[in-house]
């Protein structure tokens, strides 16, 4: 594992903080910024910092109540008991935590890294009985999926889902997938399938057994171009979901025209395109995003470039088209992170991601002048339900012999869901 994934965020100021520093606070967005502690003061566990637009779909895990002791500590008090029950336990936990965790969690990960890159460090401690994923659910579910059938995952918290996941759905994509099938199935047989499914790591589990079993492989950030030339190899046409984001930037990267790249948009006829657009296509993007990455917009990257002269703009490619055009350079999390470490004169970096990675960043990389383009600031919502009051309620249960929030895979979705995992894994950039 690189150097950057265990360290941990221990000097780094709040995100509030950050933002009041940087003052680029806006008077009327869809977005709060208000990072109050208790995310049990909000509906369903959603928030706190969460967009307005991001709601918990129905017959999605909601977290039941916990002890009251959790709610009332004081935050010096759930450092205590988290750091005690972390050393009982000892080698038999291992707490992983993602880039986009808040900084009050992630500083007692044993790792830090984006979801694969966590999902493989688990795998590293052998004598680990429960691997605690400070994350959200999809990425639960691909440690599930990759770890020993002896070990436990867990979830601190139930309702940490993913907005962008929850945007294709089993039923759906099988509905796509029978539309599609039907229409291609008088094409010339030349060896190659008349379509690939290409899912991005970011959806359930259930989605990556569905790509396995026919044909096709999840993507990451980092590798999307490697897997998309995989498919091409394959087959004519490629249907990617749910991020329609990164399969255009990466396909529109290949050279890929605009024109072939029909959007899908569910419980729609054949996703609202006439039929010889779709023959026409070269890859289907389903009609996806991230709630806190579509909030991006060239309007930002000018403001900084006329602000701070010189300054090198760095976006995720799960950023809108016009966005990642505008800027410098595009890159998954840890290109982020590498591009900022491999500075070797200071600079001025705006970002486009996830604003608890970009603070971490610039308390990590003070030579640097780092700070977020988003002029409200969101942080992941579905991150944030992550709070150290469920980290150290999860813990002691271990420490009591006890289990709880486990996420466990279907048996029959977990060999798919490995197949198209180790595809992925095989398609290295």
């Amino acid at each position: 594992m690189n150097s950057h994934l265990t360290q941990t965020a221990e000097a780094t100021g709040s995100v509030a903080q950050n933002i009041a520093r940087l003052n680029l606070l806006a008077p009327e967005s869809t977005c709060s910024t208000d990072l109050a502690a208790s995310p049990w003061d909000t509906p369903a566990g959603y928030g706190p910092g969460a967009s307005q637009e991001d709601q918990i779909p129905s017959g999605y895990p909601v977290q039941g109540s916990i002890p009251e002791e959790y709610l009332k500590a004081s935050d010096e008090e759930l450092d205590a008991r988290i750091v005690a029950a972390k050393a009982t336990l000892g080698d038999k936990a291992v707490i992983l935590g993602h880039f986009y965790q808040r900084d009050e969690v992630v500083k007692y990960a044993d790792f830090v890294g984006d979801s694969f890159q966590l999902a493989n460090a688990a795998l590293t401690r052998d004598k680990a009985e429960a691997i605690v994923f400070c994350g959200v659910h999809f990425m639960a579910e691909t440690a599930d999926i990759l770890s020993r059938e002896d070990q436990a995952v867990i979830l601190p918290n139930l309702a940490a889902g993913c907005s962008m996941a929850d945007m294709a759905d089993g039923p759906s994509v099988q509905q796509c997938w029978e539309e599609l099938t039907a229409l291609y199935k008088d094409e010339e047989d030349d060896g190659r399938m008349p379509v690939i499914p290409v899912t991005y790591m970011n959806c359930s589990a259930e989605l990556k057994a569905f790509v396995g079993r026919n044909g096709g492989l999840v993507c990451t950030s980092s590798n999307a171009a490697t897997v998309l030339e995989w498919a091409f190899e394959r087959g004519r046409r490629v249907l990617f979901f749910p991020d329609q984001h990164l399969g255009r930037n990466t396909a529109k990267a290949m050279g890929i025209e605009l024109e072939q790249m029909p959007m899908w948009t569910p419980r729609k006829a054949l996703g609202g395109n006439d039929e010889a657009t779709m023959h026409d296509a070269k890859v289907i993007l389903w009609h996806g995003f991230c709630s806190v990455h579509k909030r991006f917009n060239p309007a930002q990257i000018a403001k900084a470039r006329q602000e701070f002269p010189g300054v090198r703009v760095i976006v995720h490619p799960e950023c809108p088209m016009e966005v990642v055009d505008a800027a410098d350079e595009a890159g998954s999390t840890d290109y982020i992170q590498k591009a900022i470490a491999g500075a070797t004169e200071p600079t001025t970096f705006a970002i486009g991601t996830e604003i608890n990675m970009v603070n971490r960043l610039a308390a990590q990389y003070p030579q640097h002048t780092i700070f977020c383009l988003d002029p409200v600031i969101c942080p992941c919502s579905t991150m944030y339900r992550i709070h150290p009051g469920y980290l150290a309620w999860v813990l002691e249960e271990l420490v009591a012999g006890r289990v709880v929030n486990q996420i466990t895979v279907p048996k029959d979705q977990q060999g798919d869901a490995k197949i198209a995992l180790e595809r992925m894994l095989a398609a290295k950039p």
